[in-house]
């Protein structure tokens, strides 16, 4: 699993160092397992071995492979963003056909009124570099906070529970860096 540099890491990128892609935080439920139906899609795709234990999300089956590609192709460095952890690599990478990516560690704590949890821990991540969210939780308390509280360039975008990520998700995040 890759790992994220430790808070005061040079990031690689910089004079004489390589341009390092903007971050794509990934939700999974919601963005990659819909509540509802995608417009056009079959609702269920087969799963496969290895079968995965009662303890996990029967709606693995609502995950469309043809996403991991997708995704895949997007000019970013994938990390999940999901209550999953680890889990996402377990279960959920290997059906979209994605290599393990990195994990962003679930925080506990008190956070402000309306703001996810999420949010404080991806900016710290992100340790100032651009990036993209994907979630279907976003809300105006958290693009207050990442204004106020990130130095580069976010994208939040919000992606509607009941459909996933659509062809219009993919459009945005692909414009948003250009």
């Amino acid at each position: 699993m890759t790992s994220h540099p430790h808070p005061g890491e040079p990031p690689g990128d910089g004079p004489g160092g390589p341009a390092r892609p903007p971050l794509l935080f990934l939700d999974v439920d919601g963005p990659l397992i819909p509540f509802g139906t995608r417009e056009g899609a079959d609702p269920a795709h087969p799963t496969y071995p290895p079968v995965p234990p009662a303890s996990v999300s029967p709606l693995l089956a609502r995950l469309d492979p043809a996403q991991g590609p997708r995704l895949a192709a997007l000019p970013y460095e994938l990390v999940w963003a999901t209550t999953w952890e680890a889990d996402a690599n377990a279960w959920v990478a290997p059906r979209l056909g994605l290599p393990e990516l990195p994990v962003l560690p679930w925080t506990d704590g008190p956070g402000a009124p309306g703001l996810h949890w999420k949010t404080p821990a991806l900016v710290a991540w992100a340790e100032g570099r651009p990036f993209a969210w994907v979630d279907d939780e976003i809300g105006p308390a958290d693009r207050a906070w990442v204004a106020a509280h990130h130095a580069g360039p976010a994208l939040l975008h919000r992606v509607d529970a009941r459909r996933g990520l659509v062809a219009a998700d993919f459009a945005a995040l692909t414009a948003w860096v250009r």
